[in-house]
């Protein structure tokens, strides 16, 4: 599943990638929450999700992404890719 993030704001990226990827309910709407969710996805059907985010995207959001993609890269059935893009 592929999905554009358009918006590079920390509070409305991470709305934006909870949205997406259909977070659960007791998602926190906190980097901290979203490194969590984008390190399990338990909740999705197995296979590569990948969000394609601004290259201007908060660094601290950047930071969350690459590392969970990292992570789900590393084990599970679900993994996480993510593509900066100028447009």
């Amino acid at each position: 599943m592929k999905r554009h993030i358009l918006v590079s704001e920390k509070n409305a990226a991470i709305a934006a990638i909870a949205k997406a990827l259909d977070f659960p309910d007791w998602f926190g709407q906190n980097l901290d929450a979203l490194y969590d969710s984008l390190s399990d996805l338990s909740w999705l059907p197995e296979g590569e999700y990948v969000l394609v985010v601004p290259a201007n995207l908060d660094s601290s959001v950047s930071e969350v992404l690459r590392d969970a993609a990292k992570r789900t890269a590393e084990s599970g059935d679900r993994k996480l890719r993510v593509i900066r893009t100028d447009r």
